[in-house]
């Protein structure tokens, strides 16, 4: 099954670490997500695959259609699910397990939900966490962040974040001493180089017939692709493909943007469910971001066997090696468009960077190592599950 902007759903075996220890570590995974976003996507990918290192998750998921399907993944993959309608439950539901895992969208959680919490707790960030506009703009951010998540973050007991970089600066300017990470990974048998043959009909069902251009993402003012827009003007010899949810407010002023400039090389598919097909068939993937902390898309392109041109912003550079996997150059169009222009007219080059994006993905970024970090930290946070506490909860009438 295809999911979209995301990977392949794990099988609840997979998985490396350590095998199951005698006594389980219980679990409970908690989340106020409205809808199924990439940090949820993030659990989905890395929860089965926890289970063979001894590890006992439950995932706590609100009540509501638009996680309907998430919940059913979970289940399919045997990860029991507790649905939720109020936030100030959660404390009592899992107060005997071992560990408590938050993930918050609404920075009002970590208020609501984090004091009543049994230790240990460990609250899971995947925040972009810092903006890299203009300094004015990007001091104002980052102020904003420091008030609304970060100092509500210092109730966590222990905070987990997805880059080296995110967690230098959770601890540095951010003050948030505790803070760990683990590297993002994605499924190298989902986002995989198609052969000759299948790129070919891939590419003749997309209808592309140039040098493509993907540009996958939600549409929002850091996902900068505004600028994509304008680096298609000054590369009219390219095609470029936009892909994502086009209701917000971003994306509508990009499409009406291409259509006052004329452009014929520009295309907008919305949402996708299909994203593993479309890299096989593009030929480089095009990122001028101003935020992210480990992006999934970047792997998910790299292990797909695409060069990458992005920005040289700090979690970027931790995926992408300027002229070994892709290319980090200045967030300017005409910069863009003569990067993109150059992989077209190497393609040896090209296809040179692909076959290196995918090696450094298989190499440090599956699921499988992410899995194993995560399965790491636990197991440090809770060296020793309780027996007790485990037979009460298995025979609550013994």
């Amino acid at each position: 099954m295809n999911i979209p902007l995301g990977g392949a759903v794990p099988d609840a075996g997979t998985g490396g670490g350590p095998r199951s220890a005698a006594t389980p570590l219980r679990l409970a995974v908690l989340t106020d997500a409205p809808r199924v976003a990439g940090s949820e996507l993030w659990l989905l990918y890395i929860l089965p695959r926890l289970l063979p290192g001894g590890v006992r998750p439950t995932v706590f998921l609100r009540v509501g259609e638009s996680l309907d399907w998430l919940a059913g993944q979970f289940g399919g993959a045997g990860i029991p699910v507790q649905r939720f309608t109020d936030l100030t439950g959660l404390p009592d539901l899992t107060r005997d397990f071992d560990l408590r895992l938050l993930q918050a969208w609404d920075p009002g959680t970590y208020l609501r939900v984090l004091p009543g919490l049994a230790a240990p707790t460990l609250v899971v960030s995947h925040d972009q966490l810092d903006y890299h506009y203009a300094p004015p703009l990007r001091a104002l951010y980052r102020e904003t962040y420091r008030f609304t998540k970060a100092i509500p973050l210092r109730r966590a007991g222990h905070l987990l974040t997805v880059s080296r970089w995110g967690a230098d600066f959770l601890r540095g300017p951010m003050g948030l001493r505790d803070t760990t990470f683990v590297t993002n990974g994605v499924d190298p048998e989902q986002f995989r180089p198609a052969t000759p043959k299948d790129r070919a009909a891939l590419r003749a069902e997309f209808g592309f017939t140039r040098f493509t251009v993907l540009i996958p993402g939600r549409f929002t003012p850091e996902k900068n692709q505004w600028m994509s827009v304008r680096a298609a003007r000054h590369a009219p010899d390219l095609d470029f493909v936009f892909v994502g949810d086009m209701d917000s407010s971003v994306g509508t002023l990009a499409q009406a943007y291409a259509k006052r400039l004329g452009l014929k090389n520009v295309r907008f598919l919305g949402r996708r469910w299909d994203m593993p097909e479309l890299y096989r068939a593009a030929d480089a993937l095009l990122q001028p971001t101003l935020a992210e902390n480990q992006s999934l898309v970047t792997l998910e392109a790299m292990a797909s066997g695409l060069p990458v041109i992005t920005t040289d912003i700090p979690a970027q550079t931790e995926l992408v090696q300027d002229g070994v996997t892709g290319l980090t150059v200045p967030a300017q169009p005409d910069v863009l468009a003569r990067a993109l222009q150059a992989l077209a007219a190497h393609p040896e080059r090209t296809r040179d960077f692909g076959r290196a994006a995918r090696q450094f993905v298989l190499d440090h970024h599956t699921t499988d190592h992410t899995a194993a970090l995560v399965l790491a930290e636990l197991r440090r946070l809770v060296p020793h599950p309780s027996p007790a506490a485990h037979a009460a909860k298995e025979h609550p009438h013994a």
